[in-house]
Order: C-alpha cells, then sequence, then structure tokens
C-alpha cells in the first residue's frame, strides 16, 4: 500500500498526533490535507511533550517530506513561530523537508477579527470556535476574494488583493459590529515579512505528491479534528469549516482518488467533545470527572476542559461509512483503567422512542436523543507495560473486541499510553489489504 490517509473518527482529540508519529517512521511523505491552527496534535517522545498546530507529525523524523497542503488555511506567525521552536529545540530534523503547497490560503488579521466579534454577537447561541480565523478565511475561499501564498509572493498583486479585502473587511468591523477597523499598511509590511521568511517553503505541493505516488513511496495524509466536525457530514452547526472525512485528502492534497489505499480511524476508547453541540453521551458525573482529569483532556490549541463521555459507537460507525475506514486505532485505553464498568452506547433513543443506529440529521432530534447502552465488565490491572494483545486483561480484550464487531472494521492498533513505546501494533497500515 502506498497512500494512507488518518482521519478521526469522533470530534477530534482523539490522539492522531500519536498515531501519525508512529506511522511516519514508515512513510517518506507526510501530508496535512485541512484545517489550520484550530487544531493542535500533541506528540510525546522520550518524555518530552511536542505541540504542532500546523506542522505534519512527521516532522520529528529525519529524512521526511512533510506538506501543508492547499485545503488548509495558514497563519504564516503561526507557523513561523512552530518552524523556529521546533528548530530551537532540535526537533526539525536536517534532512527532513517541508513545503507549503502554493494554493493554500492565507489567515490574515481580519479573518481572527470577525472571528471573535461574530463569536461575541452570539451570546449563548455561540458555537465555540476557537477565534484563530478558520471560518473566515475558508469564507473568503469559497468567495473566491481569499489570498493564497502564491499571492503573497507577488508584493503587487498580494497588495491589490489585500487593499480590496481591508477595504470590505473593515465596513464590517466597524458598520456591523462596532470593532476597530485594521491597517491596510500595517498589515502588508508584516505579511511582506512572512513572504521573504516562507517562500524556501512554498511550491505546487501537488507536482511534489504526484511524483512520490509515481516512485512508489509511502504517503501519509493527516487529517485535522474528526468526522463529525466536518462541515458537511459533522453535528452542524457546531462544526469546523473544512471537510475532515477521508475523502477530502485528495482535494486538499491533490492527489486522485485511486491512489489511496487505506483509510486509518483514530477511536478514543472513550468520547470527547470541546465546545457547544449536542454529546449524546456526555457524562456529568464523578466518572465524567475522574475520565477527564485521568486523560488530562484539555485542548492543546485553547487549553479548555474538554466535555467527557463514555464510548459512542454511534458516532464511530457513522465515521466508517463516510470515511470508509479499513482499520481502527483505539488510543487512550489506559485512561479506563479502575472502572469496575464499563459502557459503550449501541444506539440512540429519540424522544419518540424511535431507535436510531445513525446520527439524526436534525439537531433537535438529536438533541433529544438518549443513549442506549451495552455494559462491560472493566479491568483494574495496569495496562501501560502491554505490548501485545494478549498481554492485556481479558476484559480490556473483550472491550476490543465489541468495538470491531459493532463496527465491522478491524482494530489494528492499541495505545496504552502516551509514549511512542507504549503502543499495541497488531497490523501496520501501508501493509494493510484493501477492505
Amino acid at each position: 500500500m502506498g497512500c494512507v490517509v488518518v482521519i478521526g473518527t469522533q470530534w477530534g482529540d482523539e490522539g492522531k498526533g500519536k498515531v501519525v508519529d508512529l506511522y511516519s517512521q514508515e512513510a517518506d511523505m507526510v501530508v496535512r490535507f485541512q484545517g489550520g491552527n484550530n487544531a493542535g496534535h500533541t506528540l510525546v517522545v522520550d518524555g518530552k511533550k511536542t505541540i504542532l498546530h500546523l506542522i505534519p507529525s512527521g516532522i520529528l523524523h529525519n529524512n521526511k517530506i512533510c506538506i501543508l497542503g492547499n485545503g488548509m488555511v495558514v497563519d504564516p506567525k503561526v507557523l513561523l513561530e512552530e518552524i523556529d521552536g521546533l528548530k530551537s529545540r532540535n526537533a526539525f530534523p536536517p534532512e527532513t523537508k517541508l513545503y507549503i503547497s502554493a494554493n493554500a490560503h492565507l489567515i490574515l488579521p481580519y479573518h481572527r477579527r470577525l472571528d471573535s466579534a461574530r463569536e461575541k454577537r452570539k451570546g449563548k447561541a455561540k458555537i465555540g470556535t476557537t477565534g484563530r480565523g478558520i471560518g473566515p478565511a475558508y469564507e473568503d475561499k469559497v468567495a473566491r476574494t481569499g489570498i493564497r501564498f502564491s499571492d503573497l509572493l507577488d508584493r503587487d498583486l498580494f497588495g491589490e488583493l489585500l487593499r480590496r479585502n481591508v477595504e470590505e473587511k473593515n465596513f464590517l468591523l466597524e458598520k456591523c459590529f462596532g470593532e476597530e477597523p485594521v491597517v491596510f499598511e500595517e498589515i502588508f509590511e508584516e505579511y511582506c515579512g512572512y513572504a521573504e521568511r516562507l517562500e524556501e517553503y512554498v511550491t505546487d505541493a501537488s507536482v511534489v505528491l504526484a511524483r512520490a505516488v509515481q516512485q512508489g513511496k509511502h504517503v501519509l495524509f493527516e487529517g485535522a479534528q474528526g468526522c463529525h466536525l466536518d462541515i458537511d457530514h459533522g453535528t452542524y452547526p457546531y462544526v469546523t469549516s473544512s471537510n475532515t472525512v477521508a475523502g477530502n485528502a485528495c482535494c486538499g492534497a491533490g492527489i486522485g482518488p485511486r491512489q489511496i489505499d487505506g483509510v486509518v480511524g483514530i477511536c478514543k476508547a472513550y468520547t470527547t467533545r470541546v465546545g457547544s453541540g449536542p454529546f449524546v453521551t456526555e457524562l456529568d458525573d464523578e466518572i465524567g470527572e475522574r475520565i477527564q482529569q485521568v486523560g488530562q483532556e484539555f485542548g492543546a490549541t485553547t487549553g479548555r476542559k474538554r466535555r467527557c463521555g463514555w464510548l459512542d459507537m454511534v458516532l464511530v460507525c457513522q465515521s466508517v461509512r463516510v470515511s470508509g475506514v479499513t482499520g481502527l486505532a483505539i488510543t487512550k485505553l489506559d485512561v479506563l483503567n479502575g472502572l469496575e464498568k464499563v459502557k459503550i452506547c449501541i444506539g440512540y433513543k429519540a424522544k419518540d422512542g424511535e431507535w436510531k443506529d445513525a446520527v439524526p440529521t436534525n439537531r433537535k432530534v438529536l438533541e433529544s436523543c438518549e443513549p442506549v447502552y451495552e455494559v462491560l465488565d472493566g479491568w483494574s490491572e495496569d495496562i501501560r507495560h502491554a505490548r501485545t494483545f494478549a498481554e492485556l486483561p481479558a476484559n480490556t480484550r473483550r472491550y476490543i473486541q465489541r468495538v470491531e464487531e459493532i463496527s465491522g472494521v478491524e482494530v489494528i492498533l492499541v495505545s496504552v499510553g502516551p509514549g511512542r513505546n507504549e503502543t499495541i501494533i497488531k497490523k501496520r497500515p501501508f501493509s494493510m489489504s484493501r477492505g
């Protein structure tokens, strides 16, 4: 297998960073295909924590090619801070190359300002945006008024596009939201400075990717967030502004669908959600608090507490269907250590008593749903030292087997701790056969 996509099967924060970091050891190229710095991937290597917001998780390995795809929206200031931070810690390997797609769109100061102003106006109806300008940047992309990296590198063209946008955004900021305007000259000079530093990384990433595929290289596609934050297939409107499902790896990187060989879905052993939106299995009790504390469920980007609940297989099964998942990776299983009983949600019961085995598209129906649980015996043993499936306690193995039975997909990796070595690898991604 040459091309494998890694996506989240829940609402993000499933531990994709660790899995991509592991899989990057066998990959030649790692491509991030959507999102921006509203997501964070946390990696723990030799006890040292690294949080990446834009750069693919494969950056920590030498002799790799890492690409920020055209499907991303990129804040150049944040990107440079990330590059500088990695280099200052000698965590940017000398033989690893970083490329930015010339077609990736820029996040500009007015995007961040509009993002925050809109959320503030919504009050209690806010959706929980990070305020990083992601949504407004994607809006401009769709409205064909966005500014790409290729535009940024042409000083005259950049100035022309920026001046036009600043005029429009200042009208919105001042007249609609009562905010102070942004200043064209300040943005222009700041971003021209970014252009000078980032020009060496900007290229036609689709061509670089195509050459790698033609040469039979192993390519790993890394998504941000999770399937249920997808703009089309998620719990709308409490979603992100891009397509997070596996199919967008093609659009967001510039590759044909026939090249994709497999899709690994990352599934946390329980469910979490950041921000607003319906959450059928949410736990507002001591167990939910315990999971939050033991799992250190705080946003890598915002630091916000994540809402916690039991594993929702309705969500996971829908992600399997929509993204064509061929293998599951279970993460943070060790967080459930010591619980007498563990629950798996196998369906929803709507207010009218109707059974739901898929996530309702009507938000009011979804908000009224109650979880239907299957209760399994928990385990008291510490599983962090297990390195094979057979070394796991019987009840832990049964939990994993139920995930396989309900989803219809094989579990190919189990994470039993945050470190690279605290992992059970049942099947390697580039050796999987098509499902």
